[in-house]
């Protein structure tokens, strides 16, 4: 499946495994890490969910990030060239790949007003616009902000507008020269943020918190009853927060060099995936809990809950904001170059455009989509997309998170691992996870996982996300 050397650098490599290691890294931790992980720990009882979040990302995570880096180094091409190269042009798995851009343009067109939150809170503690005000003013600024079509359309622009301006520059001049920039002050950030909470806040509380496990918390309600529910979310957040089933693993894997064992550079990349997920849990538990504050606060932890704690901590709580909203910028920016390099790499591949136009096509159709959800909490309020189990209209952007994250995913996830465990050329996949001195009994460890381990599990959280929405019971 090799290509000429000249044809592969002429359309890009990573000038280093380090960087492919910090890019890849850049694109899984987001969001979900900073956002997401701290709030659905909080709600399903910290250190048992913790725990099995881990094992998780071991038999769930790594085998399939390892899974779509092969597929997307031997190939040399995006999520659509991918499959239809390695399956032979078979029009069924060059549907899955079509899947995977599907995947990038959905998410991004929504991640990108909720990236402009972040920035809007970064500004408001910026100006101390919350200087004076009570708690019930500081929760209902969200509604405000959300509820207000200009400002989301504002920040939807701004930050569509930086992903665009990196991602035209190519591998080299845009996506490495600013990973170089932005992972470092995500990292400073969070380092600002967990030094002040341990140092300043409980830090005893939120480790107890996290890491001593409550094992009755995973696996019954509060009424005793046995649920399932609590293993499936831990599941779910392991295959989310590392960006796959959506071609971004796949995509950046087409741009790593063949010197580089994947299977290390795999391991690196989860390490620090995980890594930040737990250092940012550490950090606002801390903050929590020193203001005495629960644990179990949903979604609004972060844009409702975590300012509030900020305000009453007074000067310093204004500088722990500002780090803490930058750093969720940064970890926004990061995956969202991601997310649109995806699809800039299926225009340049398969309809043969240069990356300017490739990107600037690309990014203005994902943006004028995002612009649905941009005023879906204010203009149009009334319309939906789908209802939730309990009948309910559901806005545009909560609609598309829900096609993306209950369908897309979980379906791109299972026939990526599927494709690789039994369609996939069984001399090149070897050949890929070898290279570079990769180990033998690794391979024959993530073959079995990958074969017969990996997508059932996958197939098993694709069916609780559609319980979850149907309401089916099947996990209750």
């Amino acid at each position: 499946m090799s290509q000429p050397r000249g044809e592969i650098e002429k359309r890009g490599l990573w000038s280093s495994g380090l960087m492919f290691i910090l890019a890849a890294a850049g694109s899984a931790i987001g969001l979900g890490n900073v956002w997401r992980f701290p709030y659905i720990t909080g709600t399903y009882g910290g250190g048992a969910f913790v725990i099995f979040y881990l094992g998780c990302v071991l038999v769930v995570g790594y085998p399939l990030l390892v899974t779509e880096v092969v597929i997307g180094r031997s190939a040399r091409k995006n999520p659509v060239g991918a499959f239809k190269t390695l399956s032979r042009e078979n029009k069924f798995w060059t549907l899955v790949g079509f899947l995977g851009i599907l995947s990038g343009f959905v998410i991004l067109s929504y991640y990108s007003v909720i990236a402009g939150w972040t920035l809007d809170y970064f500004v408001k503690f910026v100006t101390n616009d919350f200087a004076g005000k009570g708690r019930d003013e500081i929760i209902s600024a969200f509604n405000q902000m959300i509820s207000d079509p200009a400002r989301q359309l504002t920040w939807h622009s701004i930050f569509m507008g930086a992903t665009i301006g990196i991602v035209i520059f190519g591998i080299k001049e845009g996506l490495e020269r600013w990973i170089e920039i932005l992972m470092p002050l995500l990292f400073l950030s969070l380092l600002i943020l967990l030094v002040y909470g341990l140092v300043r806040g409980d830090a005893v509380g939120a480790l107890r918190f996290l890491f001593e496990p409550d094992w009755k918390k995973l696996v019954l309600t509060k009424s005793g009853e046995f649920t399932p529910r609590p293993m499936m979310e831990a599941m779910g957040q392991a295959f989310f927060s590392l960006s796959l089933g959506m071609g971004a693993m796949i995509t950046y894997g087409s741009y790593l060099g063949d010197e580089v064992r994947i299977s290390r550079a795999s391991a690196m990349i989860v390490f620090l995936d995980t890594l930040i997920a737990l250092v940012a849990g550490i950090a606002i538990y801390t903050i929590l809990f020193a203001n005495k504050l629960a644990p179990a606060q949903g979604p609004g932890l972060t844009f409702k809950v975590l300012p509030l704690a900020f305000v009453q901590m007074g000067g310093v709580g204004r500088v722990l904001a500002i780090c803490f909203f930058l750093l969720l910028a940064f970890a926004a920016l990061t995956s969202a170059i991601s997310l649109l390099e995806v699809v800039t790499a299926f225009f340049i591949d398969d309809l043969k455009l240069s990356r300017r136009w490739a990107t600037l096509l690309g990014g203005v159709g994902i943006y004028l989509l995002g612009i649905f959800s941009a005023l879906s909490y204010n203009l149009l309020k009334g319309v939906h997309i789908f209802r939730d189990k309990d009948g309910n209209p559901m806005p545009v952007l909560d609609s598309l998170d829900l096609l993306a994250t209950n369908y897309l995913l979980p379906i791109g996830g299972f026939f990526i691992a599927f494709f690789l465990g039994w369609f996939m050329d069984k001399v090149e996949k070897k050949r890929q996870f070898l290279e570079g001195k990769g180990s033998e009994r690794l391979y024959k460890i993530w073959h079995f996982l990958i074969r017969y381990i990996t997508p059932v599990l996958v197939f098993i959280l694709l069916v609780f996300e559609i319980d979850k929405h149907l309401g089916l019971g099947i996990f209750e």
